[in-house]
């Protein structure tokens, strides 16, 4: 019996990687997280599928389906939003699963900020402009930051920002990073990446504030800061420059 974590993707149901689909429909049990997991995905379980939303449930509880199907030989896919390597709740999991012996794989997904920044039509590195993303978030009541990673010392950096679960906070990114970036600092907010009812909202630090208030965002948007989001007038990499020698070329 094995536990297969799959990332199901930022929202839409085809942006889910073929090996998670794949997983999902040898699966006898399917533990999906229903509040942001899509429910189209659950069409790639097997007939008679036991499934499970874990919206509700507690640790204890999840950790108890586990056990029902280990004692039944029942191989899980256990379906989580976005990609598993960042804020996906598995850690824990995989912690109490290794204390019972049970198996477990891990199936990445399509990130949020990744789908996010295709909703904006950027590159997040910018020749000689952005070369580093840093992906953040605020202190929250499911989880508090470590006192060394705070927005303005990401912010010091220069680097662009994708800032995670924390539109509740949004005068506390333009208080600490407008200090460091500027008030006429591109801001974008992606609500919902890649779902339906998607939605943009582009500013600046400057004015981002007023233009939530006009347009109100209340949960699943992640807030880009830094210069790169604008960016227009730049060089353009030497990776395609015809003087440019590299191995697959073969130029002399």
């Amino acid at each position: 019996m094995t536990v297969h974590f799959i990332g199901a993707g930022p929202g839409a149901a085809d942006l889910i990687t073929v090996r998670g689909r794949d997983l999902i429909g040898r699966c006898p049990v399917c533990l999906y997280a229903g509040s942001i997991v899509s429910p189209e995905l659950l069409q790639y379980c097997p007939p008679g599928a036991r499934i499970v939303d874990t919206a509700p449930m507690s640790l204890d509880e999840i950790e108890a389906e586990y056990l029902r199907a280990a004692n039944a030989g029942e191989d899980v896919a256990r379906l989580h939003s976005g990609d598993l390597s960042v804020w996906s709740a598995v850690a824990e999991q995989v912690r109490r699963l290794e204390r019972h012996g049970i198996a477990y794989t891990m199936t990445p997904g399509v990130p949020a900020f990744a789908a996010a920044a295709s909703a904006l039509g950027r590159e997040l590195t910018i020749p000689a402009v952005a070369q580093s993303l840093v992906l953040t978030r605020v202190s929250g009541r499911a989880s508090p930051m470590p006192n060394e990673e705070t927005l303005s010392k990401f912010g010091a950096t220069g680097s662009t920002l994708a800032i995670h679960l924390a539109i509740h906070a949004l005068k506390q990114i333009v208080d600490e990073l407008t200090p460091l970036y500027g008030a006429d600092c591109p801001v974008a907010i992606v609500v919902k990446a890649s779902c339906p009812d998607e939605r943009i909202l582009r500013g600046t630090l400057g004015d981002i504030e007023e233009k939530v208030m006009a347009e109100p965002i209340e949960r699943t948007a992640i807030v880009f800061v830094g210069p790169s989001l604008a960016a227009s007038d730049f060089r353009e990499s030497s990776l395609y420059d015809p003087a440019y020698q590299r191995r697959f070329r073969g130029r002399q």
